[in-house]
């Protein structure tokens, strides 16, 4: 019955990434925590795999329609690549179970759902004002960045976030993206931002297995119910309120980060 219920909750997370293209880190990790009392290192391991293997399919998807940016991608991975990596070392140093990193996981995690619950409702309000397509002979000026080091440092801070928490490569990457390439049209920036997703969540996720922070049982049954569930979420996000869906959701998510930090 135990697992019946995990793999309802991936179904649950994986209908609202595919409705909505919120990194399901900013659900399942508070879902995992508060609904079934999972430790936060475990929980934010277990996650990061969990997110690497739901957005592969979708990075393989866009790759094959040309719709990825790769000099974006690649932009973002020099920063957030070698930033997981040394704050997998911090954490293997000070110990994933120890409180010290516990309460540091913690409060982290409650900021950046703060955050993303800030930059979805951003997202619902001002990516309507995006171009819906590059202007012809504007491809070139549309990847390039305000200024050649901002992906670079901006993806250093996700790696960060993301190794710690598994949130921030969702709506907070999509919203650094949109103020970054200006000129870039929204669907292309969610697709760079689904594709750099999975390298960084890749990198952080193994690294978290290999200091024993992922639960395999755990992530086999999430998967089992969110594969379906994205399926059916992006064959229906066409006949949904996008707008009103993004703002309910970033009220949930500011209550969760609420009560993460008031821990």
């Amino acid at each position: 019955m135990h697992e019946l219920t995990f793999v309802f909750a991936g179904f649950f997370v994986g209908l609202v990434v595919g409705l909505t293209g919120v990194g399901g880190g900013s659900l399942m990790t508070p879902i995992l925590i508060f609904f079934f009392g999972v430790k936060p290192y475990l929980a934010v391991g277990t996650d990061l795999l969990f997110a690497a293997f739901t957005k592969m399919g979708g990075t393989v998807k866009l790759a094959r329609t040309n719709s990825i940016d790769w000099p974006v991608v690649r932009n973002l991975s020099a920063g957030s690549i070698p930033a997981s990596l040394l704050t997998l070392w911090f954490l293997n140093a000070l110990g994933p179970a120890s409180s010290t990193v516990q309460g540091i996981m913690t409060t982290t995690l409650g900021a950046a759902l703060l955050l993303t619950a800030a930059a979805t409702l951003f997202k619902a309000l001002r990516g309507k004002a995006l171009p819906n397509s590059v202007s012809p002979g504007q491809e070139h000026h549309a990847t390039r960045p305000r200024h050649w080091s901002l992906p670079v440092l901006f993806g250093a801070l996700i790696g960060t976030l993301v190794t710690l928490t598994s949130v921030g490569a969702g709506a907070i990457g999509v919203t650094v993206l949109m103020i970054l390439y200006p000129l870039l049209p929204l669907p292309r920036i969610v697709a760079a931002d689904i594709a750099y997703a999975v390298p960084l969540t890749l990198v952080a996720g193994l690294g978290h297995a290999s200091i024993g922070s992922v639960d395999w049982s755990l992530l086999a049954t999430l998967l089992a119910g969110s594969l379906p569930g994205i399926w059916l979420g992006s064959h229906l996000m066409s006949r949904t309120p996008d707008r009103v869906i993004r703002s309910l959701l970033s009220v949930l998510l500011a209550y969760a980060g609420f009560k993460l930090i008031a821990l």
